[in-house]
């Protein structure tokens, strides 16, 4: 088997790296704004502000640092997971892209979806982890958690959660986020083909910095669309730690009603604003980033094989 068309094969590695590194530098720029998303996805009594209020009220209450509170697991956890689903994705594509029959849409589509189920069995924990420690001594009262436990950081919450809520707590939110692989899976559906068309009109492999920021926004904008209100739902598992006890379902469908019932259909919506301003700008800015990563590394591998060869 050729490298070319492993799964295990240096090229899929670059394209796991770089996008690791592309979506940390990303989410480290346009990180407040994922605090403000945040904040308004759980806070079921704060009302719905533009983003820019939202900060302002985080500043004047919080303090500067409030804004980038809980982002070393945050970034942790995004590295993992964005390293777990391109090494998949790209792996899946090296493999079989040649042996199916689908279009390639489909196909990117099949590819992103199965890499988004093995990334949410994997790093989900490490998700719920980063909820709790960003939303820490947090002043608001959710419907799903208003028992304060505090974590000295990544370790000491994976062992607090497992130890007081069980083990299978570390995976609230499974259910949501599997249902969920179709953002990511759209996300790449509509970016790749969104690629190959500009690719196609202009001629060229190797598209400009604003081409990729632009298709990248849009694919990440069309996938957001989609799949918000389980995103909001997601938020709200992860976060819970006696939502049961409460009398407020975990279930994801159970909780898509509660919210419609109590508070009205367009609840489910409550910081689509902030998070659409904050995903598409962090995806946009993470596949910039990534095509450069991956387009510098493969041209070094390619003039370091060319010296090895005229040796």
């Amino acid at each position: 088997m050729s490298g070319s068309d492993s799964l295990f094969s240096y090229k899929t590695m670059v394209h796991a790296l770089a996008g690791a590194t592309g979506s940390m530098a990303a989410m480290t720029v346009f990180f407040p704004l994922d605090t403000a998303r945040l904040r308004l996805q759980v806070d079921d009594k704060r009302r719905a502000k533009s983003t820019f209020h939202i900060i302002l009220e985080i500043l004047k209450q919080e303090g500067y640092t409030s804004l980038y509170k809980g982002w070393f697991p945050v970034i942790s956890s995004l590295c993992c997971s964005n390293f777990v689903y391109f090494y998949c994705f790209q792996g899946l594509q090296a493999k079989y892209v040649l042996t199916l029959t689908e279009s390639k849409p489909i196909k990117d589509l099949i590819f992103g979806i199965i890499a988004g189920v093995i990334n949410v069995l994997v790093t989900t924990p490490m998700w719920v982890v980063n909820t709790r420690l960003k939303l820490q001594g947090v002043k608001f009262k959710s419907e799903i958690s208003n028992k304060p436990t505090y974590y000295k950081g990544i370790l000491d919450a994976f062992k607090k959660i497992s130890r007081e809520e069980g083990f299978w707590s570390l995976w609230n939110g499974t259910v949501s986020s599997l249902m969920l692989v179709g953002n990511p899976a759209i996300q790449f559906m509509v970016y790749q083909a969104l690629k190959r068309w500009r690719q196609r009109v202009l001629n060229t492999t190797e598209l400009g910095n604003v081409t990729y920021f632009l298709i990248g926004a849009v694919a990440k904008t069309v996938a957001t669309l989609a799949t918000y209100p389980l995103q909001v739902v997601q938020s709200k598992q992860r976060f819970s730690n006696q939502g049961e006890k409460k009398g407020v379902s975990m279930k994801t469908i159970d909780m898509l009603k509660h919210i419609v019932r109590t508070h009205g259909f367009w609840h489910l919506y409550k910081g689509l604003e902030t998070k659409l301003i904050q995903t598409v700008l962090t995806a946009a800015l993470m596949f910039l980033t990534y095509e450069r990563i991956a387009a510098t590394v493969f041209r070094i591998m390619r003039l370091e094989s060319t010296v090895k060869k005229t040796v």
